[in-house]
């Protein structure tokens, strides 16, 4: 009998695995395989993986485990049977340990899925930035008609055909988002870890993580989705925000480690028009940080990806993959370890 422990019970209702998965996953397993739920709920923040008392007691022989990031203490629980584990979440950092790495189990995980929620929340921010609702936010708080300053030319306004943005990450996200700018006629530019292969549609130009700054210097737009790894730690530092054009706007859906966060606040009181950010390097954001003040800033509590069609996805991914490892065939979003992502 093959034991697959389901723990995607989750602290936050939105998160939290309705009961039409597990029929799912019984299903798909079907003869031979005992499907073990664990009813206590967990973080799913983040990259998850923070685990329970009960997981792990249901981790014991476990040779499938599905849950919201890999624990350390379920996998030294199913040490010696587990052979394939799967997060509903996309990143994998807190999952990749040294106690994982050791048992040789494949990792997948949920990469894509938030893809198309994520992109409509980057396009509507884009919106929030060009047509200079900073500042129609911040009037509102005064109960200030602004209309002075918009018909004045103090405020910067301006459409979204022609404006240029850049992406640092070409992932399902990524390209979710060119697809939507080339749409509304943005010209979109990006860089990725592999710059040769062929840009994917909406994208005109490609290069590779040695030309960040010169995705800068063609970005009105800057948009962040790069999966957080020790290479991408604070990719998006102090030289790469010195070379956006003034008046050019910063998004960020990646993971708050990937931006400079002391580098961007200076960015913005210097030359940027602006920031929408849905993660930081420290969530909660503390109450104290300048970035809740921050006239120009739209502080997101890292909810880009949440959206009513997320079970409907995540279902269709761990259904795939359980019938694809039943038969050997390879499975889909397999992580690379060494890569982290």
């Amino acid at each position: 009998m093959t034991r697959v422990v389901v723990d995607l019970a989750s602290t936050r209702p939105v998160w939290s695995a309705p009961p039409a998965v597990l029929r799912a996953v019984r299903r798909a397993g079907g003869r031979g395989w005992t499907v073990v739920p664990v009813r206590a709920r967990a973080s799913s923040d983040g990259d998850g993986g923070a685990g329970s008392a009960a997981a792990v007691r249901a981790a014991a022989g476990a040779e499938v485990y599905i849950g919201w990031g890999v624990p350390s203490s379920v996998v030294a629980a199913a040490h010696g049977t587990l052979r394939w584990a799967h997060t509903a979440a996309a990143g994998v950092g807190a999952s990749i340990t040294p106690v994982f790495r050791a048992t040789g189990a494949r990792l997948t995980n949920s990469r894509g899925v938030h893809a198309e929620p994520i992109a409509d929340w980057v396009v509507a921010a884009i919106g929030f930035c060009l047509r200079g609702f900073h500042d129609v936010v911040a009037a509102q708080r005064e109960r200030r008609w602004a209309k002075d300053v918009f018909t004045d030319g103090t405020v910067s306004v301006r459409e979204f055909a022609g404006t240029r943005v850049g992406l640092i990450g070409l992932g399902g996200i990524g390209r979710a988002v060119a697809r939507r700018c080339q749409a509304l006629g943005m010209p979109v530019s990006a860089v990725r870890r592999t710059p040769t292969r062929r840009p994917p549609r909406g994208v005109q130009w490609v290069g590779g993580p040695d030309e960040l700054v010169a995705l800068a210097r063609r970005s009105d737009v800057l948009v962040v989705a790069a999966p957080h790894t020790t290479r991408t730690r604070q990719l998006v530092n102090r030289r790469v925000l010195a070379a956006l054009p003034k008046g050019a706007y910063v998004i960020n859906v990646a993971r708050g480690e990937v931006m400079d966060e002391a580098a961007l606040l200076a960015a913005l009181d210097r030359r940027l028009g602006g920031a929408v950010l849905d993660v930081f390097d420290r969530e909660p954001l503390p109450r104290t940080h300048p970035l809740w003040t921050h006239p120009r800033v739209l502080v997101s509590p890292h909810v880009s990806g949440v959206t009513d069609r997320f079970w409907e996805r995540e279902t269709a991914l761990i259904v795939d993959n359980v019938r694809r490892y039943r038969s050997g065939r390879r499975l889909r979003n397999l992580v690379n370890l060494d890569r982290e992502y």
